[in-house]
C-alpha cells in the first residue's frame, strides 16, 4: 500500500479533528431536550415550539453585542487597557410555543479575549499526556470561544435558560448551561442583564471543565424605557454650572439628521484636566481606579426623537480607540441620561457610576449619579475653535465628599457638521504677505482649492533630523465646508480616482487667492523635540488659516497649536500658540511624478520665547487624483502589452514548430542550449514570481480601486505563459530526439559542447560581476532607506526602483538579461559547426527577438514620458525583473539586433561568415586520384 500523500494526510486530519469534536460534545440536536429539562427545567419549562410562528421581535431585544464577563465573579480593567474583553449573544431561530409567556430560540454565544485559553484552555487540569497533530491551514479567529445553544426564555419572569456545546476548539468541546435574567421594566437601575455560563464536563477536576463564567451585560432598545434619572432633575436649571464660552450654536434644525445622529456622530473625545490631579480630585472614576483617563468615548443605547438619549461613557488612558460594539468595563464605565435643552441650543446628561460589581456581576447597579456633563454643537468655526463639540464634566457633589474632581473639559475630533460656517482672520490676515511671495508659474496646472489633492500625506523633520509623519487636510475652503473622498482602511487611505471631485470649479472672474483653513497633525514615533520639549509619541494639531493661489500652487497660512503644560501628558492650560507661519508649495498637476511637495512650519516669535521651536521641514509625495488615473490607464495598457506579447511568443514558436515539421531535417541543428534557455526562462516566473506578483497587485488593486481586473489578467497571463512553456518544451524534446538519429552529420554534440564550454563561464563570470554590483547597490541604498518614512526620501514614482533588492531580485534580473540574448547560443553553435542550415524560421527570431526587446524601448519611452514619469507600480518592462535604465534600454536592443542579422547571414552564407576571411579556416583539397599510363 502507498504512503498517503501530503494532501491526503491534512484531509484525514481535519476529518479526525471533527470527529473528535463530534464525540466529545456530549449535547446535540437528539438529546438536547433531555439537558435541558434536566439542567433548566425549574428556570424556564420548555415548551413545544410553533415553527410557523416566528418571533424576531423578541430576539432583537434579547440580544447584545457587548457585554463584559469575568471567570471570577468580577474584575477590573487593568490600568484601563482592557479594551478588547467582550461577550456577544446572537438570538437566532426565534420562535412562539404554545404557551404565550415562552419563547423558543437558538443563539449563538462568543467571548472575545486575548487572554480566552486561560478561562476555557484549562491546561493545569489535564490528566492526559497532551499531544498536537498538525491539521489543515485553515484560519481560526484567535482569542474567542464560540457556544452553540438551544433553550427557552420566558416573558413575564425575564429568565431566559439555554444548554449547548462549544464549536471554537477543533480537537475539544466545552458543555455548558447559559441562564440570564433580562430586567422586567427598563429605566437607569434595570438597564443590566446578568447571569452564568457554568461547565456541565465532570467536576473541578475535569479536563475540560472551565467552571463558571459571569456575564454582565446592557438591555437592548426598548420603547417603554423610562427616563426616570434626568427628569428627576426638574428640567435644565440644574445645570448651571456649564460656561458655554457665549458662542453660537447650532439648534437641533440645524443639525442635519437630527440629534441623535449627531451625537453617534461625534463620539470621541479629548479629556483637558485644569491642574494636575492627586488626591483624587480629578477622576471621573475614583480614586482607586489606577489610571487617570486621557480620553472618552460615548455610545448611545437608545435615543428619541425628542432630544432624551440613554449612554455610556467610555474611559481609557490612550487615545485614538474605536469600539465596533457596546465594549465596556464597569470599573471605566459611566451610565446616565440625557436631554437637550431647546433654549440654550445645548445637551446636559445626568451620569452614574457602576458599583458593586467587584464581588459580584450580577449585583451591578448604577449609582452615585452625582456626575453631570454639557455639551454644544458650535455654528462658527475659527483658528481658535475647530471643535464640532465642546463640553463640560462635573460632580455634584462638595470638595469633601468622595466622589469628587473638579470640572473637566472636553471636545471631539470628528468632522464638522451640516450648517456650520468658518470665520477668517480671528488671529489676523495673512494675505498681504502671501501676494508679495508668489509669482504666477507659466504652462503649470495646480490643484483646484476643492478638489481632494488638497488633502495629503506629510513627514516632518525638525532641525536635529528627527522625524514625525501625519496628514493635513482642508477644512473650510472659502465659505464652503471641505468634502474629501478618502476613506481610511487600517493605517492608510484608500483614493476614489474618479474626476467628478473636481466638478467645483472656481469662478475665473475671481481673484487666484482662495481663503482656505487647514487641520494638520503629525505624530512622531521616537524621540521628537518640539521648542525643547519631548513629544514622542504625542498627537501635534496645528490648526490653520490663510490662502491659496491657484495660479502658483502657494499655500500660506498663520497657525495655532495648545500648549501643554510643562511635565503633565493629559493636562491642558487652555492657552494657544498663535504665532506659527506656515508656507507650502504644491507641485503641478502637469509636473513630472518625482516631483514633491514641499514646505516650512516655523515660529515667528524670539527665540528668547519659551513657545518659540525651531523651523520645521514638512515634504509629502502624496499623488494627484489625475496622475492616479493616468497611472490606472498606464497599468490598463500594460496589462493589454503582456496579454499580447505573451500570445505573441506562443504563436511564434508555434510558426518553428510548423516550419521543421515541413521541413524535420533541420531539427538537429538547432541549439540545445538556446532551447533550455528559452524553456526555462518561461518556466521561472511561473515557479518563483507568483507569489510576489499577487502579494503586489493585491496591494495595487486596494490603493487604486481597480478592484480584481489585475488578478484576473494576472491569471490569463499565467495561462498564456504555460501555453509558451509547454511549447518551448515540445520544440526541445523534438530537437533532442533528432539528434540521436543515425543519418545526421557527425560533430553535432560536440559543436554543442564548444557552446556550453563558451556560454558557461560567459554566464557565470558575468552572474558574479551582477552580484558584486547588488552588494554594491545594498550597501549604498540601505542608509537612504533605513531615513524613516518613505515618502520622505524616496519619491513615490520611484518606488519599485529604489525599495532593496534582494539576491534572488537580481538573479532573476540577471536570467532576464541572458533570456534576452537567448540567441547567443545558436550564434555560437552555427559558428562551431559552420552551419549554413536554416534551422530557425525568420518570423520565430525575429518575431522572438522583438518581443524581449519592445520591453526596453517601452521603458526608455515610458521614462522620458511626463504623462507616466508616476509609476505606483510595474505590469510591464518591471525595472525590479530585469536589467532597466536609459543606457541598457539601448544596449540590449542593439545587441539583441545584431544576434538576429547575424543568425540571419549565417543561414544564408555560412555559420562562419560573420568573421573575417582569415578566421574562417582553410579551405580542405579532396585528392585526386592520378591518372596511369595506358600502355600499349
Amino acid at each position: 500500500m502507498e504512503p498517503a500523500s501530503p494532501p491526503a494526510l491534512l484531509l484525514f486530519a481535519a476529518v479526525g479533528f471533527l470527529g473528535i469534536a463530534a464525540s466529545t460534545a456530549r449535547i446535540h440536536s437528539g438529546n438536547v431536550d433531555s439537558y435541558y429539562g434536566d439542567h433548566c427545567g425549574d428556570v424556564v419549562p420548555g415548551q413545544p415550539p410553533i415553527a410557523s410562528e416566528l418571533a424576531s421581535s423578541y430576539g432583537k431585544l434579547l440580544q447584545f453585542q457587548g457585554g463584559f464577563f469575568s471567570a471570577d465573579g468580577g474584575r477590573r480593567a487593568e490600568s484601563g487597557h482592557d479594551l478588547r474583553r467582550a461577550v456577544l449573544f446572537t438570538p437566532m431561530a426565534v420562535h412562539r410555543t404554545k404557551s404565550e409567556d415562552v419563547i423558543s430560540l437558538q443563539g449563538t454565544l462568543v467571548f472575545a479575549d486575548p487572554n480566552v485559553n486561560a478561562i476555557f484552555g484549562n491546561p493545569k487540569n489535564r490528566r492526559l499526556r497532551e499531544f498536537h497533530v498538525r491539521g489543515p491551514r485553515i484560519p481560526v479567529r484567535r482569542g474567542t470561544v464560540k457556544f452553540r445553544l438551544n433553550g427557552y426564555w420566558s416573558r413575564s419572569s425575564g429568565k431566559l435558560c439555554m444548554v449547548g456545546s462549544s464549536v471554537s476548539f477543533p480537537n475539544r468541546s466545552f458543555d455548558a448551561v447559559f441562564k440570564l435574567n433580562y430586567p422586567l421594566k427598563s429605566s437607569i437601575n434595570s438597564s443590566f442583564v446578568s447571569g452564568v455560563l457554568e461547565s456541565l464536563d465532570g467536576g473541578d477536576g475535569g479536563a475540560d471543565h472551565f467552571g463558571t463564567v459571569s456575564v454582565l451585560a446592557l438591555s437592548s432598545t426598548s420603547v417603554d424605557y423610562e427616563y426616570s434619572l434626568i427628569e428627576k432633575e426638574g428640567g435644565n436649571g440644574s445645570f448651571g454650572e456649564f460656561d458655554d464660552g457665549g458662542g453660537d450654536n447650532l439648534s437641533n434644525d440645524e443639525l442635519g439628521q437630527g440629534l441623535c445622529s449627531a451625537l453617534k456622530r461625534n463620539s470621541a473625545f479629548d479629556l483637558e484636566y485644569g491642574s494636575v490631579c492627586d488626591g483624587g480630585k480629578c477622576n471621573p472614576l475614583g480614586a482607586d481606579v489606577g489610571f487617570l483617563p486621557k480620553a472618552m468615548s460615548f455610545t448611545s443605547i437608545q435615543c428619541s426623537d425628542h432630544g432624551k438619549m440613554q449612554l455610556l461613557l467610555k474611559f481609557q488612558n490612550v487615545t485614538n480607540v474605536y469600539y465596533g460594539y457596546y465594549t465596556f468595563d464597569p470599573s471605566t464605565t459611566l451610565i446616565g441620561e440625557g436631554e437637550w435643552d431647546s433654549k440654550a441650543n445645548r445637551w446636559c446628561a445626568v451620569a452614574c457610576r457602576i458599583l458593586n460589581f467587584s464581588t459580584s456581576l450580577a449585583d451591578a447597579f448604577a449609582g452615585d449619579c452625582s456626575i453631570k456633563l454639557c455639551w454644544r454643537f458650535p455654528a462658527t468655526f475659527s483658528v481658535a475653535n475647530r471643535y464640532p463639540v465642546v463640553g463640560q464634566m462635573w460632580s455634584n457633589e462638595t470638595v469633601k465628599d468622595f466622589g469628587y474632581f473638579d470640572k473637566i473639559k472636553f471636545w471631539g475630533h470628528n468632522d464638522a457638521l451640516p450648517g456650520v460656517k468658518y470665520k477668517y482672520g480671528v488671529r489676523g490676515s495673512v494675505r498681504k504677505p502671501c501676494e508679495s511671495k508668489t509669482r504666477k508659474h507659466k504652462g503649470k496646472r495646480y490643484p483646484n482649492p476643492y478638489s481632494s489633492d488638497m488633502r495629503f500625506d506629510m513627514s516632518i523633520k525638525n532641525i536635529k533630523g528627527q522625524k514625525a509623519h501625519g496628514y493635513s487636510s482642508p477644512l473650510f475652503v472659502g465659505d464652503k465646508r471641505f468634502n474629501s473622498p478618502f476613506h481610511l482602511y487600517g493605517d492608510s487611505y484608500m483614493l476614489k480616482a474618479n474626476r467628478t471631485e473636481n466638478a467645483v470649479q472656481l469662478d475665473s472672474t475671481q481673484s487666484p487667492l482662495q481663503n482656505i483653513s487647514y487641520t494638520m497633525r503629525f505624530t512622531p514615533s521616537v524621540s521628537f523635540e518640539l521648542g525643547g520639549e519631548n513629544i514622542s509619541s504625542k498627537a501635534v494639531d496645528i490648526f490653520a488659516e490663510g490662502t491659496y493661489n491657484n495660479e502658483t500652487g502657494h499655500l500660506c497660512m498663520m497657525g495655532c497649536r495648545y500648549v501643554t503644560q510643562s511635565g503633565a501628558e493629559v493636562y491642558k492650560n487652555g492657552s494657544m500658540d498663535c504665532e506659527i507661519q506656515i508656507n507650502i508649495q504644491l507641485h503641478p498637476l502637469t509636473g513630472k511624478g518625482n516631483e514633491e511637495i514641499k514646505g516650512t512650519i516655523e515660529s515667528t516669535r524670539a527665540r528668547s520665547d519659551p513657545l518659540y521651536f525651531g523651523k520645521l521641514d514638512l515634504v509629502s509625495s502624496s499623488i494627484y487624483v489625475e496622475q492616479a488615473n493616468e497611472s490606472i490607464w498606464r497599468m490598463d495598457l500594460e496589462i493589454v502589452i503582456v496579454l499580447v506579447s505573451n500570445t505573441l511568443a506562443c504563436v511564434f514558436v508555434g510558426l518553428q514548430l510548423f516550419h521543421v515539421k515541413k521541413q524535420p531535417e533541420v531539427l538537429p541543428f538547432i541549439s540545445i542550449t538556446m532551447l533550455i534557455v528559452l524553456t526555462l526562462g518561461h518556466m521561472i516566473p511561473l515557479l518563483l514570481n507568483f507569489e510576489a506578483l499577487v502579494t503586489n497587485h493585491n496591494r495595487q488593486s486596494v490603493f487604486l480601486g481597480s478592484g480584481g481586473w489585475l488578478e484576473v489578467n494576472e491569471v490569463i497571463v499565467r495561462v498564456v505563459t504555460m501555453i509558451a512553456f509547454l511549447l518551448e518544451l515540445y520544440l526541445l524534446h523534438m530537437t533532442w530526439s533528432a539528434r540521436y538519429s543515425d543519418d545526421n552529420p557527425k560533430g553535432l554534440w560536440v559543436s554543442e559542447k564548444k557552446v556550453i564550454f563558451v556560454s558557461l563561464p560567459m554566464y557565470i563570470s558575468s552572474g558574479l560581476i551582477a552580484w558584486f554590483i547588488h552588494q554594491s547597490r545594498k550597501s549604498h541604498r540601505s542608509p537612504f532607506l533605513r531615513q524613516g518614512h518613505l515618502g520622505y526620501t524616496v519619491p513615490a514614482n520611484q518606488l519599485a526602483r529604489y525599495q532593496p533588492v534582494s539576491f534572488w531580485g537580481d538573479l532573476k534580473s540577471y536570467a532576464g538579461l541572458i533570456l534576452d540574448g537567448f540567441l547567443l547560443p545558436q550564434l555560437l553553435f552555427n559558428l562551431f559547426f559552420d552551419s549554413s542550415v536554416e534551422a530557425l524560421s525568420r518570423s520565430y527570431y525575429v518575431g522572438t527577438t522583438i518581443v524581449r526587446l519592445v520591453p526596453h524601448a517601452y521603458d526608455l519611452y515610458r521614462a522620458h514620458s511626463s504623462a507616466w514619469n508616476l509609476d505606483l507600480s510595474y505590469i510591464y518592462a518591471n525595472p525590479r525583473m530585469d536589467f532597466y535604465s536609459t543606457a541598457w534600454d539601448i544596449i540590449i536592443p542593439f545587441s539583441g539586433l545584431v544576434f538576429a542579422v547575424f543568425i540571419y547571414l549565417q543561414q544564408r552564407f555560412g555559420g562562419r561568415c560573420i568573421l573575417p576571411k582569415r578566421f574562417r579556416g582553410t579551405p580542405v583539397y579532396e585528392k585526386v586520384p592520378t591518372v596511369g599510363t595506358i600502355e600499349l
